[in-house]
């Protein structure tokens, strides 16, 4: 049936032809897609055409009684002049027929446009049965080979009538009669072409559709077809918008290789640019505002031809179906949403391109960038600078010496308030990539003199050239309106406009959506054709230099991109973490034990062990050291524990992570990726909550023990107690190096002076020193008595100092002479363990601090075990889903990867990989629009 099909309406078009051929009209412009400026067409026409012209001209001027018309001779003259006016009005006829038949040949072309692109049907004739649908559409294209058979006969019926009356002779009031029936019939012929030509519209529209349903069945029918599962070919626009999207960002400036054309959309602020693009993708897909600025940032539309009426972001996976309204207001929202989400930092407007992709039946091919409209005032809610922000950004798309301008104009308005023609002329100014659209024609009429609308589209009224000038209805006003309302409500209108009458001043080609999308669409590919092999050379060449410049600077490395080297360094950072687990129990232990020591000591001695020691008494000390002890273990040191365990963890990691640079095969680029990848994971990380309460349990019933079991770990105890206390007593002789200055041999030697408070600090310490000498078990704190005696021994050398001074200086004396002697105590209790186990409490020597400290040490070494089972068990694992997050989010964030993996080496393999694709995709794209061809 398809075969039948094709078949009749190659025979109607094959009749068109050959009809046209004979009775084409001298005034071709009116097939063209894209009318040249009208001097042009004037130039163009044939020597023969331009006779026929004059003839026709000579006929209306002899027939004009103000020139002087001259009565031939009556029995001759009134024939000829009936001949003459059957002549003019036959062949006024065969200008009209002829654009109508003009039509049917560009239904034909159309129609073998089509045929081409389809897929082998050949398997359809098996899947889908003759009906009645196929009937009825075999009966329709006979019918419209049917009116062009009649309008043949109709021009040779009025060819015999022209020979007829040309044999008789007719009398002058006959003639007159014959005149103005003759008017009349011409004006009733011209509106039933008129007719004529909405029905081949309605006709061909009609066609789209039968067309557009039987893809879709194709396109169900191959998918259920298990023997035609094969991958479906990009569309030739699909590629070539993918050029352009691998374009973005690369030449911002359009000052190197990227001259492949767009259609770029500019006009004045609510002048129906928005309006005009979605006419053209016939969904209404754009947000609408009451009077305020909506298009925000520029919009880079994709049109191809498909099956189903859909549109998709380049950066998600959702399509939306426009045949729905609901998908209508979700994909306006979302426009919306990601324009304001582009205006940072109080801008208004914002160079962040929004790419997306319109596919329908019937669309025209080529890819539209909207910009936003150009305002001449700016409101208070607008940043300073959106007027010039929108010039530079409207002139930066324009200075593409291959884009196409479509300039939008608003007809309702004084063409003299235009801000956009000037800024055309400025980047076009022969006006060989413009196409000037006149909007809002339906309100001009009814404001202004048809003579004017004439000028415009014509080229005469504004100093702007252009390619073609074209008139366009984009709706009443309505926000609801579908967009086959505002087609509808367009034909209507053109249709009984009084600008199309007989006395026209607009060329039919000129007007409508549909025909100015069809001039766009080929004016769009014939650029693309003109200019993309001179790209393709432009980025070879570009490619070679870049390759000389790799191989000159890195000969043996293998250009990598930030995506690459982001993965590379994301692989070795896990395996870090890996390595975390495999790290010995004992290395744990003592990284554990070393850290919670540091975490803990300085309680353990200054709120703990000085106060239990300086207590007085040794029962003294041990009530105190328990109370101090559980009220430790309840609150503080479970936390405490926790985070000197994760502190060690973060310890061991970075170790790791410092000894994987010393390799040989060590790379530097990723040294910095790395260390903000851990930092930030660190960051984040935090030790599991319950583990603080299992660790209390743990260390509650460790410290209930106050008793060593054997004499190995009493021996330990002992060195714990001498190690930590010789720390101490380290950092005490520091501040008393501090406060009292250097000794008498490093003066000499160094050549070193003390300064007016050393000196009085070392007068004071010489008292306190006799006091601790008198008195060697004194208590932590002076009487009155003493320092009223140190004051006045201080007086006498001429030393005036006060009570607080005295404290100032007692605190690290004193200290210091506790150490010393907590020492000489653990170094009695070395020997004294089995005096210790006969005797326990009432041990002669008293060695309650070596128990205190035993107890601390198995604390630390219980804490350390659990937590070194959590690090294994849980936190390694649970930091390692922190660094894959973070390595998630910086993969991302390609400003942040931009920032970490920076140098000469990642700019130029960027660039290099870049250029490439770029050039693999444009050899793509040419193969496949020469075999289109």
């Amino acid at each position: 049936m398809l075969r039948i099909y094709q078949n009749t309406y190659r025979r109607t078009a094959k009749k068109a032809v050959v009809y046209s051929t004979k009775v084409a009209c001298c005034n071709h412009s009116t097939l063209c897609g894209i009318t040249s400026h009208p001097r042009r067409a004037q130039d163009s026409g044939s020597s023969s055409s331009n006779g026929r012209h004059r003839r026709h001209e000579e006929f209306l001027l002899a027939g004009n009684p103000a020139r002087g018309w001259q009565m031939p001779p009556p029995s001759r003259g009134y024939g000829m002049l009936v001949v003459r006016i059957l002549r003019g009005a036959l062949k006024l006829r065969y200008i009209v027929l002829g654009g109508a038949i003009g039509g049917g040949v560009s239904l034909s072309k159309k129609y073998e446009d089509w045929k081409d692109g389809l897929p082998d049907f050949k398997w359809l004739e098996d899947a889908m049965p003759q009906g009645e649908r196929w009937s009825q559409f075999s009966r329709n294209l006979i019918e419209v080979g049917s009116l062009v058979k009649n309008a043949i006969e109709v021009a040779k019926d009025d060819l015999k009538a022209k020979t007829t009356v040309a044999a008789l002779g007719i009398t002058s009031d006959e003639s007159r009669k014959k005149y103005e029936k003759l008017q009349s019939q011409v004006e009733t012929l011209q509106t039933e072409i008129m007719n004529v030509q909405i029905k081949y519209q309605k006709e061909l529209e009609k066609m789209e559709k039968e067309n557009r349903e039987l893809r879709q069945q194709y396109l169900i029918l191959k998918t259920n077809k298990k023997t035609t599962a094969k991958k479906i070919k990009k569309s030739l626009i699909d590629m070539y918008s993918e050029v352009l999207d691998e374009l973005s960002g690369y030449d911002t400036g359009y000052t190197m290789a990227d001259h492949l054309p767009r259609v770029v959309v500019v006009g004045d602020q609510s002048s129906g640019k928005t309006s005009v693009l979605e006419s053209i993708a016939k969904a209404r897909i754009f947000p609408r505002g009451s009077g305020e600025m909506m298009t925000r940032a520029p919009v880079k539309v994709t049109l191809a031809e498909g099956p189903y009426h859909v549109a998709q972001f380049r950066d998600s996976d959702r399509e939306y179906d426009l045949t729905k309204e609901s998908d209508l207001q979700d994909l306006r929202r979302d426009v919306e949403f990601r324009m304001k989400a582009s205006v940072r930092g109080g801008k208004t407007v914002s160079n962040e391109v929004i790419a997306m992709t319109v596919k329908g039946p019937g669309l025209q091919r080529m890819v539209l960038v909207d910009l936003p409209g150009i305002i001449s005032t700016m409101t208070v809610d607008m940043a300073s600078d959106t007027k010039d922000s929108i010039h530079q950004m409207t002139k930066h798309y324009m200075s593409n010496p291959n884009a196409i301008i479509l300039c939008i104009q608003d007809g309702s308005v004084d063409a003299e308030r235009s801000n956009v023609t000037d800024l055309v002329m400025q980047c076009d100014p022969l006006g060989r990539r413009t196409i000037f659209v006149l909007t809002k024609v339906d309100l001009a009429e009814e404001l202004a003199d048809p003579d004017r609308i004439r000028k415009i589209l014509s080229g005469k009224l504004f100093p702007m050239k252009a390619l073609g000038y074209y008139a366009v209805v984009t709706g009443r006003g309505r926000k609801d309106d579908s967009i086959d309302a505002i087609r509808q409500y367009e034909e209507d209108f053109f249709k009984n406009s009084k600008l199309f009458h007989r006395r026209g001043v607009i060329m039919p080609h000129q007007v409508t959506s549909r025909n100015l999308s069809l001039a766009v669409s080929d004016r769009f590919w014939k650029m693309v054709r003109e200019t993309i092999e001179q790209q393709a050379d432009a980025f070879k060449a570009t490619r070679f230099n870049l390759e000389t410049e790799w191989k000159n600077n890195f000969p043996r490395l293998r250009e990598s991109g930030r995506d690459e080297l982001f993965d590379k360094a994301k692989g070795e950072i896990l395996d870090e973490v890996v390595t975390l687990s495999q790290i010995s129990a004992k290395k744990w232990d003592d990284a554990l034990s070393t850290k919670l020591w540091e975490k803990l000591s300085n309680y353990v001695f200054e709120s703990i062990y000085l106060p239990a020691a300086q207590s007085g008494s040794q029962n003294s000390f041990n009530t105190m050291v328990d109370i101090k002890l559980r009220q430790w273990a309840e609150q503080a040191l479970p936390a405490k524990s926790v985070e000197a365990g994760w502190e060690a963890l973060q310890q061991e990691f970075i170790s790791l992570m410092e000894r994987s640079k010393k390799a040989q095969d060590h790379d530097g680029i990723f040294d910095q990726l790395k260390s903000a990848v851990v930092d930030e994971a660190i960051r984040r990380h935090s030790w599991e909550d319950k583990a603080i309460d299992m660790l209390r349990v743990i260390q509650l019933n460790t410290l209930e023990d106050r008793f060593v079991h054997d004499k190995q770990e009493w021996d330990s105890a002992v060195k714990f107690l001498e190690s930590s206390v010789n720390a101490k007593l380290v950092q005490t002789e520091e501040t008393l190096a501090q406060m009292f200055g250097p000794g008498q041999m490093r003066r000499l030697t160094h050549w070193q002076y003390l300064t007016q408070d050393q000196q009085k600090r070392r007068s004071v310490k010489n008292e306190l020193d006799k006091i601790l000498k008198n008195d060697t078990k004194h208590l932590p704190t002076l009487t009155h008595d003493e320092l009223t005696t140190v004051r006045k021994n201080l007086q006498r050398d001429n030393v005036d100092v006060d009570t607080d001074y005295i404290r100032q200086t007692w605190f690290p004396v004193y200290r210091k002479h506790f150490l010393q002697q907590a020492l000489q105590r653990a170094k009695d209790c070395r020997k004294a363990y089995y005096l210790y186990t006969q005797q326990g409490a009432e041990c002669e020597i008293s060695c309650s601090d070596v128990v205190l400290f035993w107890r601390i040490q198995q604390v630390i070494k219980i804490t350390g075990n659990a937590l070194r089972q959590q690090v294994i068990n849980r936190e390694a694992r649970r930091l390692d889903k922190e660094i894959k997050a973070v390595l998630d989010e910086f993969s991302d964030d390609e400003e942040k990867k931009g920032y970490l993996l920076t140098g000469k080496r990642v700019l130029l393999a960027e660039e290099l990989i870049k250029v490439r694709q770029i050039q693999e995709k444009l050899e793509e794209f040419i193969n496949s629009l020469n075999q289109e061809k």
